[in-house]
């Protein structure tokens, strides 16, 4: 396969690369679009782009080469002697930058490291239900298995009682019931840390009490649990006020309140009962506590303690989320490339006409859209042709960023190549990926779990961001779907990410709303869902899944992700030595 000479590009005054001579009356038609993409064209608004190839001059000489090739029926048309789809993946299989990062399960929590409760403080409407939910979602996202255990969902089950009466520290019966409520969780709590692979678990309740938060410690104590607090405190009216009507009245304990007003009120006398009791984290009295204190939604922060990567990577966490219900990201995978025509994964490749098709509307969508009202649009692409040619024909006003993060998952020794040259050349990769997708990574290539790893960045900066749209790839768009809609890593592999349509992701109270735009334009289909377990292995995981065995279900998950590690590096290296 032939590529240009780096010793033979030089630079000019101009600062564009110039191509030696010689290299010139080269036929090859990679060399002619390389050459092509480096020319500055004043007729071109997208020429600042070092990786433009909207040009006419590049649309024109890739016309020219697919309808000579289609003329000559595939016959060769150059002194290479490669046809037009030879000569669209030796443009698309270039050198590519590649992120070797190794992520194996666990890798933040290595085996032997106590679990950790992580004990939420603070009054009602502090936003203490939304953080626990979204520190979970994260954590499981990057492979710590964590869980939420909610108070309020204990009491529900117990009693249809919600007044505010119930919350009256005078109220001796009803301080029974919580207190039962707090035993249930904590041994659901710590069954579950201890036989169920648990690592993190998030107690959510106001625990607002010296008194209530030393039994946690001790509990925490006794099982060689680890603790961390995350007291709320919001002393803005405005925040507290948004929280109760936009949130406390769509609470489970008002759904069959008529009278919205009546709700409201009523949660208000709800707070005034927990605030004459409540003792918040102290930095002198509890100066021995780990904990971090979040003042209004992250106005600033206190922070006491910090011990060990778990609890640094919760606050660093805690400290980019940005509570705001009004914005949106809007996420999508590029137009239809070339590779995707021909079934081939992976490459650099550049949009097919369809392709083009759907830049040139998703543009024109995004114009009509994008009213002066609104906040400046950001648009993320990738580094890849296809990401930064589907953006290019967006004119309103925003601005342009290309993240290296953002790179499609890398196939390793099969990039390029379709499903069915894979299972034909490497069959135990074929078979092994099918088994176990996202733990399986390409030989000198990546995993989905590297590429959770990868994006991590690219999700911080997100929740700090309101008004997004990010143009990336298949495999990308599903890890970042998976971490807006708390998608396991089972099923995240195998989200349908389809081409040519948009996904609107608009950040709720407790969750994520999701909104598919699909433009209308043709393309192909590169989905492939998930094969059937076979009947041996799903037998296997059934007895270890029965009630009583927890610990072996444990351990059987435990080896069958060392299996496939062990597997994948075996397959590896004999195969990278080939090349």
């Amino acid at each position: 396969m032939k590529t240009m000479n780096s010793d033979l590009v030089s630079s000019t005054p101009s600062g564009h690369a110039a191509v030696d001579p010689e290299d010139r009356q080269c036929n090859s038609f990679s060399s002619v679009i390389q050459e092509l993409s480096k020319k500055k064209h004043e007729h071109c608004m997208h020429c600042k782009e070092s990786l433009c190839n909207i040009c006419e001059d590049l649309e024109n000489e890739i016309a020219n080469v697919l309808s000579l090739d289609s003329t000559k029926g595939g016959a060769s048309i150059s002194v290479e002697g490669l046809s037009a789809a030879d000569k669209i993946i030796e443009r698309s299989l270039g050198p590519r930058p590649r992120t070797k990062s190794i992520c194996p399960t666990h890798s933040y929590v290595p085996q032997g490291i106590r679990p950790t409760v992580i004990v939420l403080v603070g009054l009602p409407a502090r936003g203490k239900t939304y953080i626990s939910k979204k520190l979970t979602r994260y954590l499981n996202w990057i492979g710590i298995q964590t869980k939420v255990f909610n108070l309020g969902d204990y009491r529900r089950r117990i009693t249809s009682e919600t007044s505010h009466d119930f919350f009256n520290p005078s109220n001796l019966e009803a301080a029974r019931v919580r207190e039962e409520c707090a035993r249930m969780a904590l041994e659901d709590m710590t069954q579950y840390l201890n036989s169920e692979c648990g690592e993190i678990a998030v107690f959510d309740a106001t625990n607002s009490t010296r008194r209530r938060r030393q039994h946690l410690l001790e509990h925490c104590e006794a099982e060689n649990f680890r603790s961390f607090f995350v007291e709320s405190v919001c002393d803005n009216d405005e925040i507290i006020e948004a929280n109760i009507l936009e949130v406390k009245i769509n609470n489970p304990d008002y759904q069959t309140v008529i009278d919205k007003e009546a709700a409201v009120r009523d949660f208000r006398q709800r707070i005034d009962n927990y605030k004459s009791e409540y003792e918040p984290l102290d930095e002198t009295l509890d100066k021995e506590l780990s904990f971090i204190k979040i003042f209004n939604q992250g106005e600033r922060f206190l922070i006491n303690r910090l011990d060990g990567n778990i609890q640094s990577r919760i606050v660093y966490y805690l400290m980019n989320i940005k509570v705001n219900h009004n914005r949106c990201i809007y996420l999508m995978r590029h137009g239809e490339s070339m590779l995707n025509q021909m079934g081939r994964i992976g490459g650099d490749s550049d949009l097919s006409e369809r392709g083009r098709q759907f830049a040139r509307q998703l543009g024109a969508w995004v114009d009509e859209r994008n009213t002066r009202d609104k906040p400046q649009l950001r648009v993320w692409t990738s580094h890849m042709r296809r990401t930064i040619q589907t953006a290019a024909f967006i004119k309103t006003r925003h601005s342009l960023e290309h993240w290296k993060a953002l790179n499609e998952i890398d196939a390793g020794v099969c990039e390029g190549l379709t499903y069915e040259e894979i299972e034909a050349k490497f069959p135990d990769d074929f078979a092994a990926r099918d088994k176990d997708k996202f733990n399986y990574r390409y030989p000198g290539g990546e995993s989905y779990g590297d590429l959770v790893a990868r994006l991590e960045p690219v999700i911080m900066e997100l929740e700090r961001q309101s008004h997004v749209l990010v143009v990336c790839h298949q495999a990308v768009a599903r890890c970042l779907l998976a971490y807006f809609m708390d998608i396991g890593h089972d099923e995240l592999p195998y989200v349908k990410v389809p081409l040519h349509t948009i996904i609107r992701l608009t950040p709720a109270p407790y969750g994520c709303r999701v909104d598919h735009f699909d433009l209308d334009v043709p393309c192909v289909n590169t989905h492939r869902d998930k094969p059937e377990e076979s009947p041996d292995e799903a037998e296997d995981e059934a007895e270890h899944a029965e009630a009583g065995d927890q610990v072996g279900r444990c351990q059987w998950l435990s080896q069958k992700n060392i299996n496939a590690r062990n597997r994948t590096v075996s397959q590896t290296l004999p195969q990278l030595s080939a090349r």
